[in-house]
């Protein structure tokens, strides 16, 4: 059975009520977080060896013979199954024939959308079969908040908009980043934006920021290091687009203002979360080279290349990557419509 974004903590929650958990997408953190949470549903533990069974790619043939193992102590049995993929459905089709009470959670990262094992498992009532991508906007936020209240802190709303610009894309250094904020602000605490700009700083991993700064400002070589460093880091081709709208349509919103007769200082300080001091000198060059109008042609060019990036078989990699020389190049580069 397919389940959908909104539907995922409740199936996981539930995990007791199924056969068999995949888990694909292309969150590897996301997928190892929710693997650990179904299974320690079921066996109350991750790590207690008469409850649960870890399987590497080496030991999927395994995956029948634990799926009929009884636990020694009681209770029921979790197998934890990595790397999955396709050639693991044979397996799973004789577990599932098995008549067993033991969970099967899979890790399948970078499974295809036609793929065989998730197509049959799909049509398996006994099973749930949860996509894990990057979350971004307000379901970054949202899960940022909660991973804050857990720990007892609490977040300022510009401290909490700027965090969720600058966290990589995958769950498990968000994880790490929230992490270092709880023990930097200790139980009860709360978060300016100043402590989470000097706490977190660049380290929030490869950020798109880097990419359209420099890449706004002219400076071709910092911008597309920095687009390397984010798409290694797991940064999607489309979350380049949308990185790419966000900072032009900052820039717009000055070029607007000052057109309206504020000046540069009191536009650029109006701006919320406002500009990070170690980027402040770039976002003033973009406005050097930028305009409105070219603002406008920009946020057109961009909102076209976010489209590409979502059909299927698109050439995204190279299309992001051509689109942020562009913007390196500057307006004259942009193409006349």
């Amino acid at each position: 059975m397919k389940i959908d974004a909104r539907g995922a903590a409740k199936a996981l929650a539930e995990a007791g009520k199924w056969r068999v958990i995949l888990l694909h997408g292309e969150d590897t953190g996301l997928i190892r977080e929710r693997a650990a949470r179904a299974v320690a549903v079921v066996a109350e533990s991750l790590d207690d060896p008469f409850r649960v069974a870890a399987l590497d790619r080496d030991a999927h043939d395994r995956l029948e013979e634990e799926t009929g193992a009884l636990s020694l102590i009681g209770g029921r049995r979790a197998v934890w199954v990595r790397e999955g993929g396709d050639s693991l459905l044979p397996g799973v089709q004789r577990a599932l024939a098995v008549e067993s009470d033991t969970l099967v959670v899979i890790e399948a990262p970078g499974l295809a959308s036609r793929s065989r094992l998730r197509a049959a498992l799909e049509a398996e009532k006994r099973a749930a079969v949860i996509g894990c991508y990057p979350e971004e906007g307000r379901a970054l936020a949202a899960s940022v908040g909660d991973m804050l209240a857990a720990e007892n802190v609490r977040i300022d709303r510009d401290a909490l908009v700027w965090l969720t610009g600058h966290l990589g894309a995958d769950r498990a250094a968000v994880r790490g980043e929230i992490a270092k904020l709880a023990l930097y602000a200790g139980p009860g605490g709360a978060l300016t934006l100043d402590d989470v700009q000097d706490c977190i700083g660049d380290a929030g991993g490869a950020t798109l920021d880097d990419a359209t700064s420099a890449a706004l400002a002219g400076d071709r070589t910092a911008a597309d290091l920095a687009l390397e460093r984010a798409l290694a880091d797991g940064i999607a081709p489309v979350g380049v687009a949308r990185g790419c709208l966000s900072a032009l349509t900052r820039l717009l919103r000055v070029a607007l203002a000052v057109e309206s007769g504020v000046s540069r200082a009191e536009a650029v300080k109006a701006l919320r979360p406002p500009v990070f001091f170690k980027r402040a000198e770039r976002f003033d060059a973009a406005l050097d080279r930028w305009n409105a109008p070219a603002l406008r042609r920009a946020l057109a060019e961009t909102q076209a290349l976010e489209l590409a990036c979502k059909q299927t078989g698109s050439p995204d990699l190279v299309l992001c990557r051509r689109h942020v020389a562009m913007l390196s190049a500057g307006p004259r580069a942009l193409p006349v419509r």
